[in-house]
């Protein structure tokens, strides 16, 4: 068969078969069992789930499968890592849901490095393992990027919102109606965050337990700095405006030597980018439009020279990474 529709045929079966496996996840939204979890007294179950109580009572459902296969996960100390890290990203996604998308990558890795592969047994080894590697890792990378972007996006805007705090403290708000204040005056992600934090201040938390939470969300320096400073005031006293002004002015200039930092620094990372990416993005095009051109290369004693030349780049990035990244 024509490695090209062997892999066709697999990215179909494993499209459906993660089709199937999300259906399996999907389960309505049960507004009205949330909200007496928190008034109190037992929600009204829809029809539907009283005529399929049976199954649902049996496991034969297909959410009480999902349901199991979290809770299972979840209780676990990698469910609990992988919950706080999707948490932190903001990336709407239950534990379920996330292990279904490392599955699918995963098969799209290990199907794709069989067709870069297709030219020797050798070539199917070594591409297959990339794919594996790439495939599984994937989503982490994403969820990492994402968590990055959110992180720095919210270091950006804390320098204005802790000004603004100081501001409606003078004007004679309370800190809970300064955080409220923020919560619809400030854009994503911080006006989000802080309105988490009045929600569980509304609930029954304390405001410095809410501010806590806040900062395993998003461990963020500056953040660190800001909380330590109203949990002192809380405790002694003092002028809290005050205080929040001296760290708004030392958060906007430091984002702003960062700022300049990235400018001078931008060519060196994008180079390292570049010449890092452009032999593996080479070797990919010609063995997609020649594979038996390279076939010498991964036979004995030339296959030395693709492995030391990719340990010789993946250093040289690290390195030039380590230039670039000045810490301020």
């Amino acid at each position: 068969m024509d490695p090209l529709v062997a892999a066709s045929a697999g990215a179909v079966v494993v499209m459906a078969m993660f089709f199937g496996l999300y259906k399996l996840s999907a389960v309505g939204p049960d507004y009205k069992g949330r909200l007496a979890r928190f008034v109190g007294g037992e929600a009204e179950k829809p029809e539907e789930e009283k005529k399929s109580k049976l199954s649902l009572n049996l496991g034969l459902g297909d959410s009480q499968v999902a349901a199991r296969v979290e809770k299972a996960m979840g209780g676990q100390s990698f469910g609990r890592k992988v919950q706080r890290k999707l948490a932190q990203a903001d990336i709407k996604l239950t534990l379920f849901e996330y292990m279904l998308t490392k599955i699918f990558t995963l098969c799209i890795g290990i199907m794709v490095g069989l067709y870069l592969g297709r030219g020797g047994p050798v070539q199917q080894v070594i591409f297959g393992i990339a794919g594996i590697v790439i495939g599984y890792f994937a989503p982490d990378w994403y969820v990492k990027f994402k968590f990055s972007k959110r992180l720095k996006d919210f270091n950006n805007q804390l320098g204005d919102t802790i000004n603004l705090l100081a501001n409606s403290l003078r004007s004679g708000y309370s800190m809970l109606q300064s955080m409220e204040l923020v919560s619809r005056e400030a854009p994503d992600p911080i006006g989000g965050e802080f309105k988490r934090v009045v929600r569980e201040v509304g609930l029954g938390l304390s405001a410095q337990d809410a501010l806590n939470n806040l900062l395993r969300r998003l461990p963020s320096d500056d953040l660190d700095l800001m909380i330590t400073a109203i949990n002192i005031q809380y405790e002694v006293g003092g002028n809290l405006a005050q205080i929040l002004d001296t760290i708004s002015h030392t958060i906007r200039e430091r984002v702003r030597i960062k700022g300049e930092i990235g400018v001078l620094t931008a060519q060196g990372r994008i180079s390292g980018y570049i010449i890092s990416c452009l032999p593996i993005a080479l070797g990919v095009m010609v063995t997609l439009i020649n594979p038996t051109y390279m076939n010498t290369m991964w036979a004995f004693p030339w296959i030395v020279m693709p492995i030391c030349g990719g340990m010789m780049v993946f250093v040289g990035f690290l390195i030039i990474r380590k230039i670039v990244n000045i810490e301020v």
